[in-house]
């Protein structure tokens, strides 16, 4: 019963997330931005892990979530630094919406900071980036969202998944909708394309989502 109320916390939670009309043009600008402003009860978005601030740092808490590192330390031998901090996650990643543009074609990421408003506007835009933990950031790159057969047992009691070789990482439940409305956003805002695959799959994680809040209400 106690993951049940859990779950559907996060749900009402992620579920409630508004867009913002804050516009900022630099990445770095936009993380100082969320970080000042973020809310006392936000949660990481792949595993709805309480976060904490120590200075200026973002940290999360496993305490109620039940994450646990999928590795612990480095291939050098090394802390997982990553595991231990929380960072601003591009829900579109900037290689998915920077691969559509031609500054991405004629030097990558650094070409498109330099010469291109409109990427740097889409990578600064803070209703794409959302608080995840440093090492689930890494570890989903710029793979798509999809389903996996698979359990959820990477990251303790985490829900997410990352599978490595089909390059696809399926989110919490909780999650879903927040991820779906994000596309659409910068469908609408940039003119984002994404396959009609991806589209399908976005709608039902929205009709899904609207399903689960009317039967909570029932509660």
């Amino acid at each position: 019963m106690d993951m049940i109320r859990f779950i559907l916390a996060l749900l009402a939670f992620f579920v409630c997330f508004s867009l913002s009309a804050e516009e900022f043009t630099r990445f770095s600008t936009a993380k100082k931005h969320l970080i000042k402003t973020l809310p006392s009860n936000a949660k990481s978005i792949y595993c709805g892990c309480d976060i904490k601030k120590q200075g200026k740092k973002l940290v999360p808490d496993p305490t109620n979530c039940g994450y646990v590192p999928r590795n612990t330390h480095t291939r050098s031998g090394n802390v997982n630094a990553r595991a231990l901090r929380i960072e601003w996650e591009h829900i579109v990643p900037a290689w998915e919406f920077g691969h559509q543009l031609q500054c991405w074609q004629d030097g990558g990421r650094k070409n498109c900071r330099k010469v291109s408003a409109k990427f740097r506007k889409m990578e600064a835009d803070i209703n794409n980036l959302a608080p995840a933990i440093g090492e689930i950031n890494a570890d989903r790159s710029n793979y798509r969202f999809g389903m996996l057969s698979e359990s959820a047992t990477q990251y303790g009691r985490c829900e997410v998944k990352v599978n490595f070789k089909q390059r696809v990482i399926e989110p919490p439940f909780y999650a879903r909708k927040q991820i779906a409305d994000a596309y659409a956003y910068m469908q609408k805002t940039y003119g984002l394309k994404i396959s009609n695959k991806q589209q399908q799959l976005f709608n039902a994680w929205q009709q899904q989502a609207y399903a689960a809040q009317t039967n909570t209400k029932k509660l």
